[in-house]
């Protein structure tokens, strides 16, 4: 039997295969699991056969980010044509301000220009490698590995800049490497991978496709479609739950149907308390009939932008998802956010007994369709009207892909919001098609999905 090393770099993470099925299999077919934690230790319980290892994220010098930087616009620029999601990160990332990043950014967009392709990139790749090698970190990684030896690291993230020194010293010490795709917009839209790895487990055939568009280096074979277990604690018995208990935790009229407003974070997603007025003021004035209105805020952040709709509008029920913040002094503080069961099971009822989802483009629509729920996707905002430019992001590959489906309903104004609410309460005629976006998007049943990735990492080792 072999040894696994598992990276777990965020929150997410921690929900995706900590909270799934995914350790407790594992324990079975692997000798020994070595979770190696960006988070911190304290978050985990202990269980036999697993060690638990936490790591402390490098401190990033200034030419480690220009090379880092360099490779992410690179890849930007080298995947831009015919796709506006890669144009607009490449656009969000040009920082003009007056100081040495802002000018090193400057100039890096301006060689970027010229200079742009898969060998230039991997040329970047290899000196940001060697200066890797020539830091503490270095030594400090590979004598964690020395100390825990496994046989193959499976990262939970390919994105967060701190484990590409982990990767190297993998690297040195002739570990094996694979890293899980985290999202499904992480290939079409997002900057490039921390480091490449030896093998790359993707949620569906799409992905492979697009790993395949946007990594001109890797190759078919070092793909894996293994879907993804993030979704997997919907079909886990501990996290099931009733109609009953849900209904009286978050005080809903049993009488009346429920919408779910999921919101995402700020930065994505700022005009969700305009959305989410535009529905409760349409119940209480009748345009609506009467409805249960339940809003998920984003785990990301906390629900103060919300403060006044909760003093204007009581009518409303809240749920703020329990994801405590256990380190703050971190390069990306939100990644410290982690989550406890009953979140779990709070969403998993929400999803089960919630008769219909909105929310602005979020993955959380692809939560609500597992559940043969049907979606509506509010993006009113054009940057000129008052709100934030949201509709831009109908033009993103993934989002393409949603709309192409017709698996949802997208508004972009109120009253076509209200009128696509209104469509869904007398008749859910989607079915068919959310079941084909789900298969799209995720390759493998929910049921088979870890024992997928661990049948993957056992054909590595082999």
């Amino acid at each position: 039997m072999t040894k696994l090393g598992l990276v777990i770099t965020d929150g997410v993470g921690y929900r995706n295969f900590v909270l799934s099925d995914f350790l407790s299999k594992s324990r079975t077919q692997f000798e020994q699991v070595v979770i190696f934690s960006f988070i911190p230790k304290k978050v985990f319980d202990e269980q036999d056969g697993v060690i638990i290892v936490e790591l402390k994220a490098y401190d990033e010098k200034f030419y480690q980010w220009f090379i880092r930087k360099y490779k992410e616009i690179a890849h930007l620029r080298l995947n831009s044509k015919n796709n506006f999601g890669i144009q607009d990160n490449l656009r969000k990332n040009n920082n003009r301000k007056i100081s040495t990043r802002g000018f090193a950014t400057q100039l890096i967009y301006f060689l970027t220009f010229f200079l742009h392709s898969e060998s230039v990139i991997q040329s970047f790749e290899r000196i940001q490698f060697l200066f890797f090698r020539r830091q503490n970190s270095h030594e400090a990684f590979c004598q964690v590995l020395n100390e825990n030896p496994v046989d193959t690291l499976l990262f939970t993230h390919q994105r967060p800049s701190y484990i590409a020194p982990l990767v190297v010293a993998a690297r040195y010490k002739k570990v094996k490497t694979a890293a899980f795709i985290f999202s499904w917009d992480n290939l079409a839209s997002k900057g490039r991978m921390a480091a490449s790895f030896d093998y790359y487990m993707v949620w569906s055939d799409l992905m492979k496709r697009e790993l395949l568009m946007f990594y001109q280096k890797i190759r078919s074979e070092q793909i894996s479609v293994v879907g993804t277990p993030q979704f997997v604690p919907y079909v886990m018995n501990e996290y099931q739950s009733d109609k009953e208990k849900f209904l009286k935790k978050f005080n809903l009229n049993s009488e009346y149907l429920t919408l779910c407003y999921s919101c995402g974070d700020v930065s994505t997603s700022p005009n969700d308390p305009y959305y989410i007025e535009v529905i409760i003021k349409a119940i209480e004035e009748g345009i609506l009939p009467n409805l249960n209105l339940l809003v998920r805020t984003s785990p990301a952040e906390s629900g103060e932008r919300f403060k006044h709709l909760k003093q204007k509008f009581p009518r409303i029920k809240w749920n703020y998802p329990n994801w405590n913040l256990f380190r703050t002094n971190h390069q990306e503080s939100w990644s410290q956010r982690i989550p406890d069961v009953t979140d779990v099971i709070d969403l998993r009822a929400m999803l089960s007994f919630c008769d219909m989802n909105i929310n602005m483009l979020s993955t959380m629509s692809l939560d609500f369709m597992i559940h043969d729920k049907p979606v509506i996707n509010p993006v009113m905002g054009n940057g000129e009207n008052g709100l934030g430019n949201d509709q831009r992001f109908l033009q993103y590959e993934h989002i393409r892909h949603l709309i192409q489906s017709g698996a949802t309903k997208i508004a972009n104004t109120p009253e076509e919001m209200i009128q696509h609410i209104l469509h869904y309460l007398n008749k859910d005629t989607d079915q068919i098609k959310r079941k084909a976006f789900v298969d799209q998007q995720i390759g493998v049943p929910l049921t088979q999905t870890t024992k997928k990735i661990i049948d993957c990492i056992n054909l590595i080792n082999s």
